[in-house]
């Protein structure tokens, strides 16, 4: 939710195009954006063939311009395991706090760069992920005060790791009892101290920021989440919609197991999503249909809906959560297709935009720009 931001309701590959630069390779991690700089993260192929050497990269752009500042490689390799014919190998949005810039390929490691480039330090020792049916990875990192949250779910040994920011260096790490995990970590502040919030298969779970205890944990997930929770005016909300739905609303003051108990605000088992994650926008949260685009909005307070699975003319498979800004809400379907409609309560469609490529990242509004990730290109959308 940027609700400052003023990005353009109408765009297209034409279009209110401020600036449009080609990404070499695949890569559906979201762009980031900091002061005059844009960063994207891809895999692009060095030699042919289905499972070819990669090369992992960081790119950062200007971003006024969209002229290249620079391009890194953490690494070049061939994939160990190969990953679903709609994910690529760099998934994981990257992340900055202004001084650096944190770089997540999961099974070839976490690099930390200056914002001018320069490597920091790295963390390849992680070991190698065993997805789910090789669907790939996908989990972006979190930064929060001086760390750096990293997710590690797969079908071997699971763990959240927090790392210290500046160093790399292990500050703890909590197993978890959980199979492959698309989700992203989120943080939220409840009475003073900080919490860890993991959407999982078995169990939404929260963590001690400080120390990675466990502090509560709800069942009623379907199978392999990918969507990250989201909170606000203190509630918790964790969902997913593959072979099952479920969206729940938590209290996070609760302690050890709060299903059934005062702690769950309200659930609902219908409509939830899979991939893209729901989104706040003050009191309305809204969701897909697992991978369509049938949108739900729902009170976030009660859960009561305000209009459910509606079909948006244009959307029909989803990948990128909805974004919020300026009074508006951006659906992107994985066509290249962006709908807006009004952030309220009822239905309203203001425009239904198209990029001409496909889009499955979730896109950034700052300012008064939009920047969308393509398969192939970065766009920076500007009235």
């Amino acid at each position: 939710v940027s609700p400052d931001a003023r990005p353009p309701v109408e765009f297209s590959g034409s279009k209110n195009v401020a600036w449009k630069v080609d990404i070499p390779g695949r890569g559906s991690g979201s762009p980031v954006v900091w002061d005059d700089r844009v960063f994207v993260v891809t895999a692009a192929p060095v030699s042919d063939g289905a499972r070819g050497e990669l090369a992992f990269q960081t790119l950062c752009f200007d971003r006024a311009t969209g002229k290249l500042r620079w391009r890194k490689t953490a690494v070049q390799t061939v994939p160990h395991q190969g990953t679903h014919s709609t994910n690529g190998y760099a998934s994981a949005s990257p992340c900055t706090d202004g001084q650096h810039v944190y770089s997540h390929f999961g099974s070839r490691g976490l690099y930390c760069y200056t914002m001018d480039g320069e490597l920091v330090w790295k963390r390849d020792d992680f070991g190698q992920m065993d997805t789910r049916n090789s669907f790939g990875e996908g989990s972006s990192p979190t930064l929060v005060d001086d760390l750096i949250l990293v997710p590690w779910d797969h079908e071997g040994p699971s763990s959240l790791y927090a790392l210290n920011k500046a160093t790399g260096a292990t500050v703890w790490q909590t197993r978890r009892d959980e199979p492959t995990n698309w989700s992203t970590p989120l943080v939220v502040q409840v009475d003073g101290r900080k919490q860890v919030v993991m959407n999982g298969q078995n169990f939404a779970r929260a963590y001690d920021l400080k120390s990675g205890e466990e502090l509560w944990r709800c069942g009623g997930q379907t199978e392999r989440p990918a969507a990250s929770a989201v909170a606000g005016d203190g509630l918790v909300y964790v969902g997913s919609g593959f072979r099952g739905s479920f969206m729940g609303a938590f209290r996070p003051t609760g302690r050890g197991d709060i299903e059934g108990t005062d702690s769950v605000a309200w659930e609902l088992t219908r409509d939830t999503p899979d991939v893209a994650s729901p989104l706040l926008s003050g009191e309305r949260l809204y969701f897909y249909k697992a991978k369509t685009g049938l949108l739900t909005c729902v009170n976030a307070k009660t859960g009561e809906p305000y209009f459910t699975a509606e079909r948006i003319p244009g959307m029909s498979s989803t990948y990128a959560s909805p974004i919020a800004a300026g009074g508006y809400v951006y659906l992107t379907d994985r066509s290249g297709k962006i709908v807006v409609i009004k952030d309220a309560g009822k239905l309203e469609i203001v425009a239904t935009n198209d990029v001409g490529e496909p889009v499955d990242a979730t896109p950034a509004p700052v300012g008064n720009q939009l920047f969308v990730r393509s398969a192939d290109s970065l766009f920076c959308f500007a009235d």
